[in-house]
């Protein structure tokens, strides 16, 4: 069994901000590590002496290393101490973003960043668990969203502002500038987040049996149907967007996006602990809706906008909420389900790629949107035949 005595944070009935914040910027510094290359592509191609394709290939990898490690390697440390793992993690950043910022050799920022994704793949499948042990039941699942914040945080303003100045300064000063946060982030949890013990090696169940868990498997096909949908769209926005009035704002729209997926967050933190079930419902009918209707419609700009605004809210807190549902279904062994999610999740945005790709051609762009209902009706009813224990109403009391 988890130890917590002697532990003040899960016995007063608010948040311990500091902590949880630490979190939010280790997440913060994980996907800017992760999508800035995506933006900065022309450049770093120039920098490495390599074409974009090539340059391309710092994303690839850095999934990859998350993929090959978020389960073994969170299997394998399950019984560590939780802050030396969480240093590790970012120690790892630190390091790997610096050699990333200085390498003139192609195969060794490869390497760098295939490392880089192993570290994000562990520290994905520790976040949410850890934020949950600071807090009591009545307020863990705003405890994930906060720590979770900094996801969406990096994809609206981090992202967006790292490619701007990257044209301007250069992407090894960019890479140089995350180091130094990853540096004053090492301080950080030093001082102010809370250390906690490994699972007991007596309570460690087998892979098998986390999977088997009641719960367990109904969330991880919402995620890869949930998660799929999203990156079918969000990956061939601009193909989309290309036979609208909307053609040469993409930028306005992902910064929409980006803006009320952050606002999701927010409203998902201050909600879930009391309607989890509910939202998820909500989060996956109004994409659902919001999908058909800039498909039917995509014609008009207005409906494409409110479609989009529907779209980030609703998917703004959707790492919050599954990860707080599969928390809960994983109990003692929640670390390990969290890992199962991270890969199930990454998996998703992968097959994004290829299967966006594959409807592109058959069908078209215009008619993306409206393919993803198929997808999201699949991920209604699955929540809807998982109210016990993969959904409950509230993550803290089971039923209500």
């Amino acid at each position: 069994m988890y130890s917590i005595k002697n532990d003040t944070y899960a016995q007063k009935q608010s948040l311990p901000w500091a902590a949880l914040l630490a979190l939010a910027m280790a997440g913060f510094i994980c996907i800017l590590t992760e999508s800035l290359p995506a933006g900065l592509l022309p450049q770093i191609a120039i920098g490495l002496g390599i074409t974009q394709a090539k340059a391309g290939q710092l994303v690839t990898l850095y999934a990859a290393g998350s993929l090959a490690a978020a389960i073994p390697l969170t299997v394998a440390t399950r019984g560590w101490r939780r802050r030396p793992l969480l240093l590790l993690c970012i120690i790892g950043f630190l390091l790997f973003n610096t050699v990333t910022a200085l390498s003139s050799v192609y195969v060794i920022t490869l390497i760098a960043r295939f490392c880089a994704g192993v570290a994000a793949g562990v520290l994905w499948g520790m976040t949410a668990g850890y934020a949950r042990r600071m807090v009591p039941e009545s307020l863990k699942g705003k405890a994930i969203a906060v720590a979770m914040a900094g996801t969406p945080l990096a994809l609206a303003l981090g992202v967006p502002i790292g490619t701007f100045l990257g044209t301007y300064v250069g992407w090894r000063l960019i890479f140089g500038t995350i180091s130094i946060l990853t540096l004053a982030l090492i301080v950080w949890v030093f001082w102010k987040v809370p250390d906690y013990e490994g699972e007991v090696k007596q309570n460690q169940l087998s892979l098998h049996k986390i999977l088997f868990l009641p719960g367990i498997r109904p969330i991880l096909l919402v995620v890869l149907a949930w998660v799929l949908a999203h990156n079918i769209l969000y990956t061939y926005i601009s193909p989309f967007l290309a036979n609208t009035a909307l053609a040469h704002r993409v930028d306005l729209i992902l910064l929409l996006f980006g803006v009320t997926s952050v606002m999701g967050i927010w409203i998902i933190g201050l909600l879930i602990d009391r309607y989890l079930r509910i939202l998820v419902l909500l989060s996956i009918a109004i994409f659902a809706f919001a999908s058909a209707a800039m498909g039917i419609w995509s014609n008009q700009p207005a409906v494409i906008i409110t479609g989009v605004i529907a779209w980030g809210l609703t998917f703004g807190g959707a790492a919050t909420l599954l990860q707080t549902a599969i928390a809960h279904a994983g109990g003692r062994s929640a670390d390990i389900a969290q890992s199962m999610l991270v890969t199930a999740w990454n998996l998703g945005i992968g097959a994004g790629g290829m299967v966006g790709a594959i409807m592109l051609h058959w069908i078209g762009a215009r008619f993306l949107p409206g393919s993803l209902v198929l997808l999201l009706f699949i991920a209604l009813l699955i929540t809807l035949c998982s109210k016990k224990h993969g959904f409950p109403s509230s993550p803290s009391n089971g039923d209500i």
